[in-house]
């Protein structure tokens, strides 16, 4: 009963080597098949989730002998990322099917796209710690395939070199927290585990576990400074970075998610959390901005998403991050796969605006409405039932809209859009408060409840809030400043990501780029300007 979800990745393992048996240049049989799988794999979901409606949560008989066991985990948490796992796999291999045709090596991408597939709907309903390791590990292995299949391309051997060596870093980090977890809870039974550590008997080991599984979770969701990898990947297929922005790199969070619990047991390393995560999201929602290719400018709001995914789990705000794991995923795949009719889309979030250019007195009226709005909706939901970290949060959220009524209250802009502005503001503000709500509800008992915060909490909520209120200020104002000369350089440092990136590039060796084999000389090109080359 509880060992159903197992099936998923089964299915997806027989298409994978069907598609290997298969290195035709058209494979129909083997595509098929694969597509077939990853909708079979959604529906052993939907059938999970049945399960767990009649019976609750539980975890099926373990395999194997002492630490080396596996069993499936059975619970909200892992079910609503194995639905969206396959069901974004599913998109993803249905798309894949027309965009590779034609490639004499089809069925190997398939086979390797479905393998990795199966190896992340393992890993998210892992029921302990070895099976946690095992599909955490052959995710990124598995990933490393895809991104060279286009082996001679000296960007795509960059971006995977040095992915390799950020993913074997976070295995090593994983590995470290397992065994220390093992230590100190003498079971691997993940549940037990969790279950143990709510009752707050709070050990060193616990706690240098903590800090081991968020080393491991920042390195996997490409956080400052290690995130280059991430927006380097645009050599490979459009289909795999469809599935790695929307199903791969948020294992991350999933990870701090799924122990909560533990990640409770060390404010410190939530607060740790808190800052890289912050930072991360700010950086990466900059840069963002200054980039020319549709493809890069996605894979820096994967970054700034990914850091905000993580400041909320160090909030311990975690059936949001869950909620936006979920909505983030949808959108990014969404984003990736018709990257070819963003070009206008993106092109548009750079333009001063629909009408005209807010000045400085607008935008501090858009921003005083935009609170007010969210102070009015937030009474009339409640304010005494939520943590103070959601509040803070839903304050950061808030900003975004506040450069829409910016723009509604510029002078030359027309009644109607100041009050749709203000809409949205409106809209934005209910919908936080009732979707923080429902995944309150629908998490209890499932995932802890945010505690109350102390002093370290209160001045990384009030420093968070502070910044991301002076960001969005400047995001604001930013045609007033953005082409004047002084603000030029800083263009230029952003667009390339303030050369964090080549420093890495050049600590791992890997700024160099071969002599070509028409003998030309050799290239100096940075990570910055790989997407001229798309």
């Amino acid at each position: 009963m509880y060992a159903l979800p197992l099936l998923a990745p089964l299915l997806l393992l027989i298409a994978s080597a069907i598609s290997f048996l298969k290195p035709s240049l058209r494979p129909r049989t083997a595509l098929q098949t694969a597509e077939a799988a990853a909708f079979g794999s959604f529906l052993v979901a939907l059938a999970s989730a049945i399960v767990l409606w009649q019976f609750g949560p539980g975890t099926s008989p373990v395999l194997g002998l002492g630490f080396f066991t596996f069993a499936s985990r059975v619970d909200l948490g892992s079910l609503v990322m194995l639905g969206l796992v396959s069901f974004i796999g599913w998109l993803v291999l249905r798309y894949a099917n027309t965009f590779l045709d034609g490639e004499a090596r089809q069925g190997a991408f398939t086979g390797w796209m479905t393998a990795t597939l199966a190896a992340v709907l393992f890993l998210v309903q892992a029921g302990t710690l070895a099976q946690l390791v095992v599909g955490w590990v052959a995710t990124s292995l598995l990933l490393h395939q895809l991104l060279l299949f286009y082996p001679e391309r000296v960007a795509a051997q960059r971006a995977a070199r040095k992915k390799f060596v950020v993913s074997r870093t976070g295995d090593i980090a994983l590995i470290g927290a397992v065994v220390l977890l093992w230590l100190s809870f003498g079971t691997g039974d993940i549940s037990l585990i969790l279950t143990t550590a709510r009752e707050g008997a709070t050990e060193p080991m616990v706690i240098a576990a903590a800090g081991l599984l968020a080393l491991a979770a920042l390195l996997k969701s490409a956080q400052f400074p290690t995130h280059g990898w991430l927006t380097e990947v645009m050599e490979t297929p459009t289909p795999v970075s469809a599935l790695l922005h929307a199903g791969v790199v948020n294992a991350g969070g999933f990870l701090l998610i799924r122990f909560a619990d533990v990640m409770l047991q060390a404010p410190g390393v939530l607060a740790v959390l808190v800052m890289v995560g912050g930072f991360t999201a700010l950086f990466g929602s900059l840069v963002m901005l200054t980039q020319s290719a549709v493809k890069t400018s996605l894979a820096w709001s994967t970054v700034a998403q990914m850091g905000f995914m993580i400041l909320q789990c160090g909030l311990a705000l975690f059936p949001i991050a869950l909620l936006h794991i979920v909505a983030h995923s949808l959108y990014k795949a969404h984003a990736f796969l018709a990257s070819g009719s963003q070009v206008e889309t993106v092109a548009s979030a750079r333009r001063p605006g629909p009408v005209t250019i807010p000045n400085v007195r607008a935008v501090r009226r858009a921003f005083l409405l935009a609170l007010a709005i969210y102070a009015v909706i937030g009474v009339l939901f409640g304010f005494s039932d939520k943590p103070p970290q959601a509040l803070a949060l839903g304050a950061i959220l808030i900003f975004g809209t506040a450069y829409l009524i910016a723009q509604g209250l510029a002078d030359a802009a027309p009644w109607a859009l100041t009050w749709r502005t203000s809409l949205y503001s409106v809209s934005a503000a209910t919908a936080y408060f009732a979707l923080q709500r429902g995944a309150d509800q629908l998490m209890a008992g499932t995932l802890p409840a945010t505690p109350q915060p102390g002093p370290l909490e209160w001045t990384l909520m009030v420093l968070a809030v502070v910044t991301f209120g002076v960001v969005a200020v400047a995001q604001a104002l930013f045609p007033l400043w953005a082409y004047h000369p002084a603000a030029a350089g800083l263009r230029v440092h952003l667009s390339n990501g303030l050369y964090v990136n080549a420093l890495f590039d050049r600590l791992l060796g890997g700024w160099k780029v071969p002599r070509s084999r028409a003998g030309g000389f050799s290239s100096l090109a940075t990570p910055s300007t790989a997407h001229v080359q798309e």
